[in-house]
């Protein structure tokens, strides 16, 4: 199989494996992804998650060979969204082109790239929560060269994240976007060496699935839904929110802290 899942614990890394293609994305590993990202969503004992393309490189982008036999009257009209069902939890909408990009997951991703993450591939890692990068790897739309558009919210995200100028000109003039200027302009958050994406990012992993998870996933959930809204109506949404949390996590960790865990900034016993 293309796609397949490897579980170490509540951290689940969800592997590409398509090398004949650089993990170039086909129907059937879109698929096979969407449908592995919401098992992990379902599943009560998996907390964080690492989206990892194996052999060398993250993904080449949706598989033009494929795009070539589509009917360019009216390509790809089972994907279309209804405007009156907008949550990508997998039931109301249809999958992305490349798969998992429309799911709007209650848990953490995060991308652990190496080599190429172009095109779709570049959309695949905007839509993790954040971005492990080896220093030989890189973005770009690559797909600027055939006039086949950004469809898996590249358009959307990538001026969420760097701005709306810079990611103009990544996007206009779909050039090499190297590890380090990822670095520099905040679209990666990590560079590692060379082999190291994985590793680095399922050791973050292990980290945030230590926290208590009914807290993490609210104050996640509360960061990427206050975009868009007043400062008013986002300190509401925090609030209903986070009291939830404060109910199941906060109280009790309190009371773990006055019985003498975490001081000091120890974030090891807590």
């Amino acid at each position: 199989m293309a796609v397949r899942i490897e579980k170490d614990g509540s951290v689940w890394t969800i592997v590409h494996d398509r090398p004949e293609a650089r993990n170039a994305m086909d129907p059937k590993s879109a698929d096979d992804l969407t449908a592995a990202f919401l098992e992990f969503d379902a599943d009560k004992g998996a907390a964080v998650a690492v989206f990892h393309g194996a052999g060398g490189a993250f993904c080449a982008g949706w598989d033009l060979k494929y795009v070539s036999t589509l009917n360019a009257a009216y390509p790809l009209a089972e994907l279309d969204i209804p405007t009156a069902r907008p949550r990508g939890n997998g039931g109301e909408i249809p999958r992305g082109p490349l798969g998992p990009s429309r799911l709007e997951l209650d848990k953490p991703v995060i991308a652990a790239i190496e080599g190429p993450a172009v095109a779709g591939g570049m959309e695949l890692g905007l839509w993790c929560d954040f971005r492990v990068m080896a220093e030989e790897s890189y973005f770009g739309v690559y797909c600027r060269r055939w006039g086949v558009p950004l469809i898996d919210g590249g358009t959307v995200r990538l001026p969420r994240i760097v701005g709306q100028g810079r990611a103009l000109e990544i996007i206009l003039t779909g050039r090499k976007v190297p590890a380090e200027e990822c670095l520099n302009i905040g679209l990666c958050e990590y560079v590692v060496p060379k082999g190291d994406a994985r590793a680095k990012a399922e050791e973050l992993a292990r980290e945030i699935a230590r926290f208590p998870q009914v807290c993490a996933r609210a104050d996640r959930r509360s960061a990427i839904k206050s975009h868009g809204l007043t400062i008013r109506e986002a300190l509401i949404q925090e609030w209903y929110n986070g009291r939830e949390a404060l109910i199941e996590d906060g109280v009790a960790g309190a009371g773990r802290f006055s019985g003498g865990l975490g001081r000091h900034g120890d974030f090891v016993k807590i």
